[in-house]
């Protein structure tokens, strides 16, 4: 044999070669993408499970197998796909923010708040880390110190509407409507197809008694997106408040089906039954809300109503 016809052959044999374990599982991980850009997610699983199969260190795997994980809200699921992704890549920046946002969703704002701070310590510059944080200091109503998170992050990333929607809404806890109305306008400029600029407009109108100008927005809100639970839940109070009962009831539990974990999903049912009369209903609601929400708006004021019934 030639020497030349012997290097064809070796050089044929070392792309054979290649073609192998990285080749191999890039082209699962890259199916699995694929699946996932067609939100088809438990086929995108499969994929990632196959290239898992023959890598079980594969950090990018793990990773887009827990958003696969997340979009099926399964929680738990993502959170663990997250952590074996940090084990074998204690760096990585995108599984700590993924896995704190999943922490808050399950209701572990503690450990969400360890991954804002270890974020933080790995990207001080990127406004995800002080946005994660200030998600974190919300959740445990610490308003003030997520408004410096929250600012933080908007001096990082000026115009990211998102940011100033989340400053405008600690402004909206805090009572302080008129600078809440000021950073949704600054919002609506940058980003007018923003929804969530329209539920706090929303949420600011019910809270100012102008119950209708609340529906409007909300309904604008869910025009821009139809897939979050909470613009029904809104939109079902501002039609109890408009006297409109039934319609109120039908929105509040197609928000309870879509997430029943939302206590002011109950709460607002618990408001229906009050507006009926049905005492013994109400109390079924507010009963448990008053024990572990008792500071939640709205709460004690129609327990009170329900027990007068």
């Amino acid at each position: 044999m030639k020497i030349n016809q012997i290097c064809i052959l070796f050089f044929l044999f070392s792309l054979i070669s290649c073609d192998s374990l990285d080749d191999k599982k890039g082209r699962f991980l890259l199916k699995g993408n694929e699946k996932l850009k067609e939100n088809d997610a438990r086929g995108a699983l499969e994929f990632y499970a196959e290239a898992l199969e023959l890598d079980s260190t594969y950090v990018d795997a793990y990773y887009n197998k827990g958003l696969a994980h997340i979009l099926l809200i399964q929680t738990d699921e993502g959170i663990s796909d997250f952590s074996l992704a940090i084990q074998y890549q204690p760096d990585f920046a995108d599984a700590y923010f993924q896995r704190g946002l999943s922490y808050l969703d399950n209701g572990e704002f503690y450990k969400a708040r360890e991954d804002a701070d270890k974020l933080k310590s790995l990207e001080p510059d990127n406004w995800e880390s002080f946005f994660l944080s200030g998600l974190v200091e919300e959740k445990l109503n610490n308003l003030a110190q997520a408004l410096v998170e929250f600012q933080k992050a908007t001096e990082l990333d000026p115009e990211n509407s998102d940011l100033i929607v989340n400053q405008a809404t600690i402004f909206f806890y805090l009572k302080d409507f008129e600078s809440a109305k000021s950073l949704l306008e600054k919002a609506e400029v940058i980003n007018p197809a923003e929804p969530n600029i329209h539920n706090t407009y929303s949420m600011i109108y019910f809270e100012e008694g102008e119950y209708k100008a609340a529906l409007d927005a909300v309904e604008k809100a869910i025009t821009l997106n139809n897939r979050q639970a909470y613009y029904y839940n809104n939109k079902g109070l501002y039609l109890l408040y408009l006297g409109r009962l039934e319609d109120g009831l039908e929105l509040i539990n197609q928000s309870i089906k879509m997430d029943a974990k939302n206590p002011f999903s109950l709460r607002n049912k618990g408001i229906y039954f009050v507006m009926k009369g049905d005492k013994i209903s109400a109390l079924s609601y507010l009963n448990e809300l008053m024990e572990d929400y008792p500071e939640m708006e709205l709460v004690k004021e129609y327990f009170d109503k329900a027990q007068a019934l």
